[in-house]
């Protein structure tokens, strides 16, 4: 469906700053407005969203220059789908839906690259590959107990977090990180909200669990309101 300026009306009087999510997108699908202010208005959902949606996947990726690669991949996919958004629409869940995609496939990809690579290094170390790969998935990570400092616990919970079952991982992320509504993240993954829910408190039990072998006696955040 064609997204149309139904609803809104261009003013002189509106400034980028004033304009909803929505505004923009639709006035940048708009072709009948100017170049000029089609380039704004997208700049300005760039903008918007550089910080929480780059954060979002580089704890969803863990990884920063592959969040990077996600996020410019994921406003591509908003500038070739634009035709897609459909007026009434939140433009948030929206978008966010198209991160996690890049940032899925863009795991797909690095795991089949990782695949290849090491069928490669198999082959030519021939019988020094066990070694290797006992190497490999040797942990090299000191006793947490030990090296834990106040700094380093925020590092702790994402690790934690990038560490879980994906589901409880994209759960977490959307409604604790991007603060996203359980009826926005159920609308951005694709399932029931009482499966988002369930996924919520199931992470935040984990989460509970591990901190409090950690940290006995430092409560962990409460569970986020049950607003939908």
């Amino acid at each position: 469906m064609k997204a149309t300026l139904t609803n809104f009306e261009t003013s002189t009087e509106s400034t980028i700053a004033t304009m909803t999510d929505e505004q923009l997108l639709l006035g940048y699908c708009d072709e009948s407005n100017s170049e000029h202010d089609r380039r704004e208005w997208f700049a300005e959902l760039v903008h918007r969203y550089e910080r929480d949606l780059f954060n979002y996947l580089r704890r969803y990726l863990g990884d920063a220059d592959q969040a990077d690669d996600a996020f410019q991949a994921t406003f591509l996919q908003v500038h070739l789908k634009r035709d897609q958004f459909e007026a009434g629409r939140a433009f948030r869940p929206w978008l966010y839906t198209l991160a996690t995609h890049q940032a899925i496939d863009l795991q797909r990809r690095n795991r089949r690259h990782r695949m290849l690579s090491l069928d490669r290094q198999t082959a030519a170390d021939g019988d020094n590959a066990d070694g290797k790969l006992l190497d490999l998935l040797a942990s090299s990570e000191p006793n947490p107990a030990v090296q834990f400092t106040a700094e380093e616990r925020g590092r702790w919970l994402s690790e934690t977090i990038a560490a879980m079952p994906v589901g409880f991982r994209e759960a977490i992320e959307l409604v604790y990180f991007q603060d996203l509504k359980y009826r926005e993240a159920a609308e951005v993954l694709n399932v029931p909200v009482g499966t988002v829910k369930s996924r919520v408190h199931a992470a935040v039990n984990k989460l509970t669990e591990a901190w409090n072998e950690l940290f006995p006696g430092e409560p962990l955040a409460a569970v986020k309101a049950d607003e939908t």
